[in-house]
């Protein structure tokens, strides 16, 4: 009899170290990344800023995990297709978005109901970029200056056309408070991504453009459009000569674009932490300083918190804006 119980108990505790082993196994591995590529979705096409910034880190980061990281653009409705695939992606950190100002600050706050909650359905891990966004004109309008622009604006309502990145897109969104604050009429035509837009606007499709001055650097450069102002309230050290919107004739006038990494909800702590902390790592080297100042952007690297606190902030923010101007996107 007592044998037995000897048997029983040792066959009990048998059992729950093996669970625990298995327990602790199955906890260990949600802490390290799977042998596999791991897969950073562009919510939008190939040759914007959100692109091309995303398209500079993936090799660093790949270099320090040891990993394959991949960019995966899936362009649509202003970001939130790639964002909501990435939304409901397994949470083991192989599944990251490449979020923007667009994608989890302004169209959140402008659909109702929103597609996903910038804050509940994604883990931040940290703030990339930021950038401003410019001003462009076709070289044939006879403009020369911001102040020549709005007089034309007024003297022809409902003529001049702006084309954007997206709408409920930042530049977009700079462009509809471009109209507001000046007081003019000029029509929206949105585009879905930087390129085709930057293409309309060189063919004299539509009269001016918005974008991520980033994605349109090389166009200025080259003189195939023309830069009127940029919208943030300081000059871009890398295109000192181009005025701020405040400074050309829009007083009070301030938007900024930012772009940052984001993982699905639920992604393990310890995961989201690596990949912060890598990154931020990346971003302070000489090399991604250059490049990204070369496209007109500046690199930020932040931890997860201070990322999350940034983006509770700018959702409340363009919500207020929605809600006291009216604006909706459905």
């Amino acid at each position: 009899m007592k044998k037995n119980n000897g048997f029983k108990w040792l066959g009990i505790f048998t059992s729950v170290f093996a669970a625990w082993v298995l327990g602790s196994s199955g906890a260990a591995a949600q802490t390290a990344f799977a042998d596999r590529p791991i897969r950073i979705v562009v919510p939008y096409p190939p040759g914007g800023t959100t692109d091309l910034l995303a398209r500079a880190v993936a090799p660093k980061l790949g270099e320090r995990l040891g990993r394959t990281v991949v960019i995966d653009n899936r362009p649509g409705a202003g970001g939130v297709i790639g964002s909501q695939q990435v939304a409901k992606s397994p949470a083991d950190g192989h599944s990251l978005v490449f979020a923007s100002i667009a994608s989890h600050g302004i169209i959140p706050a402008l659909q109702t109901p929103p597609p996903y909650d910038p804050v509940a359905d994604f883990v931040p891990i940290t703030l990339v970029a930021s950038t401003p966004n410019v001003l462009l004109a076709n070289n044939n309008l006879p403009v020369k200056n911001l102040k020549e622009l709005i007089a034309l604006a007024k003297a022809k309502p409902g003529t001049i056309t702006f084309g954007s990145t997206s709408h409920g897109g930042s530049p977009h969104m700079s462009g509809e408070l471009f109209k507001s604050v000046a007081g003019i009429d000029i029509l929206h035509v949105p585009y879905k991504g930087g390129s085709p837009m930057l293409v309309d606007l060189i063919g004299g499709q539509v009269s001016i453009g918005i974008d991520n001055l980033p994605s349109s650097m090389a166009f200025i450069k080259s003189g195939k459009v023309r830069a009127l102002a940029v919208t943030t309230t300081k000059r871009w050290p890398g295109a000192p000569d181009i005025p701020t919107m405040a400074e050309a004739g829009v007083p009070g006038y301030d938007v900024s674009a930012w772009f940052g990494l984001m993982a699905p909800a639920g992604t393990p702590q310890p995961l989201v932490d690596e990949l912060s902390r890598h990154l931020m790592a990346i971003l302070r080297t000489p090399e991604i300083e250059k490049q990204f100042f070369d496209l007109g952007a500046q690199p930020v690297g932040d931890t997860p918190a201070q990322f999350k606190a940034f983006i509770v902030g700018e959702r409340d923010k363009w919500s207020a804006l929605a809600k006291s101007n009216n604006i909706k996107l459905n």
